[in-house]
């Protein structure tokens, strides 16, 4: 078991299976010190969940819910391609929603992800965010989430 996996199994967690590509791009790309993780959606075990629109199909709640997911998936695709003592922190989210047109609770919904990170990663979860509110997000999806982390780059026989 990862420290990732460990620490989220502390908080009652579970790491999904990380999510593959569904198009012609890498889910993860490390360009110098900084990892990108591409867009991660409410997707479980290949099942996706928490489609239509906040304010009208869903309630903030569950896009709090849907949230939490992407910020799992942004994990497992982390734990898939780093260990934990290479990644230094997180270090900016973009939060996406799909929503009517006058909802107004994206910081709630956005919260679902930083709590994530926050209680697995502890002070390496620190981040900055943007949220972005969308006409609409492929396949329904009510949110998706994109990251970027600090890594270190020493090799890898240095954290054994």
């Amino acid at each position: 078991m990862t420290p990732i996996e460990h620490s989220a199994m502390e908080a009652g967690l579970k790491l999904p299976t990380p999510s593959t590509p569904g198009g012609n791009y890498s889910s993860f790309n490390i360009r110098g010190n900084t990892a990108h993780i591409a867009i991660q959606f409410p997707i479980k075990d290949g099942d996706f969940l928490y489609q239509g629109r906040l304010g009208a199909t869903l309630n903030a709640q569950e896009g709090y819910d849907a949230m939490q997911l992407c910020a799992m998936n942004v994990l497992a695709q982390i734990n898939k391609h780093l260990t934990f003592n290479q990644l230094e922190g997180m270090n900016h989210l973009d939060i996406y929603y799909q929503s009517t047109d006058y909802w107004d609770e994206g910081p709630y919904v956005a919260n679902g992800a930083s709590d994530i990170f926050m209680e697995v990663l502890g002070g390496k979860g620190e981040h900055s965010r943007s949220i972005l509110g969308v006409h609409s997000l492929p396949r329904n999806f009510s949110v998706g989430l994109t990251a970027t982390a600090t890594i270190n780059r020493k090799p890898f026989w240095f954290f054994l």
